[in-house]
Formats: structure tokens, sequence, C-alpha cells
């Protein structure tokens, strides 16, 4: 199977949105669903991964000043564990550090594919705490909307001290973790 990589374009979109729905259809971001690509205000390096006439993989990252985060990356279920997201992030790094960049981030919960991915592709884990989702069914106790609002669902930040106490309280409580890799700055061509 050949690979190609190359820029995202304008009518990569549908099969961008199906890469993206798929892939994360079988993790902790299962429901981080997204009608429309990503638009970025500050620049941004965007790529995927053609395969078979499709879209296989995708990785989307925006850069600030020193700082490149990882917004997107993606791998279609059909074309998985073929080395592709790697592939992906090894065509950006170079164009992340041409514009700048001296080090690149991610966000990711506790999936042991994207954790080990990330940990085998030179990044290391810098920060964590919980995503917590109050459910409908779930008690609002100690919880408050706004004046005439009733709250049903929520999405909640906590610190990580908190985790053996909120995992008792609901059902879905996530580690999220940020990984940090520095990136080699380019050489000038010049000797010091």
């Amino acid at each position: 199977m050949t690979i190609l990589i190359r820029p995202y374009a304008d009518p990569d979109e549908t099969g961008w949105l199906r890469c993206r729905v798929l892939s994360f259809l079988g993790t902790q971001y299962f429901d981080d669903v997204k009608t429309r690509p990503t638009t970025f205000e500050l620049p941004a390096v965007r790529l995927v991964a053609e395969a078979e006439n499709e879209i296989a993989g995708i990785l989307d990252v925006e850069i600030d000043g020193g700082l490149a985060t990882i917004d997107t990356i993606a791998v279609h279920p059909d074309h998985a564990r073929k080395g592709i997201a790697s592939a992906l992030l090894d065509a950006a790094l170079p164009e992340l550090s041409d514009r700048g960049a001296t080090e690149v981030d991610a966000w990711t919960r506790e999936d042991p594919v994207a954790n080990a991915w990330y940990q085998a592709t030179g990044f290391a884990e810098a920060y964590r705490y919980l995503h917590v989702y109050k459910g409908w069914d779930e008690p609002s106790d100690g919880l408050t909307a706004p004046d005439g609002l009733t709250l049903q669902t929520a999405f909640l930040h906590a610190p990580v001290e908190r985790e053996t106490e909120l995992r008792a309280r609901f059902a879905r409580v996530h580690i999220c973790r940020r990984y940090l890799r520095p990136l080699e700055v380019p050489s000038t061509g010049n000797p010091r």
C-alpha cells in the first residue's frame, strides 16, 4: 500500500471528517464530534495521508510562537497500525521547526494506544488533570446552573488529586495528559 503525505486541501473536508469521526469513535474522545474541520487563526500545519484513494490519516498542528500544539491526529481504523500517524508527524516536524516552533505539545486521555504512541515518538508527559462528565442521570449536588436553567449534563475540569473522589461520584472521569516534545532548531548554515 502506498501512502501519500500531503497538505490538506478544501476538497479533503469530507474525508477529513470521516477519518476523524471513525478514528475517535473507539477512544475516550468518542463524543468529540466535529461537523467541519478546525479553522485556525494562527499559522498551522495541516497534513493528510492518502491511501487507496481515501484520507487514511490527518494531522493539524497550530503554531503559537515557539509552541506548536497538535489539534488533531487521527488514523482511519481501516489503516490503523501501519505507521501513518508517525509518518504524518515526521512530515510535520521539519515544517514546524522552520516556522519557529521549538516544542510541540498534545493532549490526550487514558487510551493506551495513544499514550504509547506519544511516548514512542519522543514525547514526555508534562502535566495531567481530570476531565469529568456529569451525565443526565447523575446527581447535581454542589453543581449550579445560571438562573432559570436546570443542570442536566456537564463537562468539568478538576485537579488529578480528586480522582478517587470523582470516580466514586461520576461514571466518566478521564485523566487528561499533556505531552511535550522539544524540536530541533533548523541549522542556519553559519558556524558559530
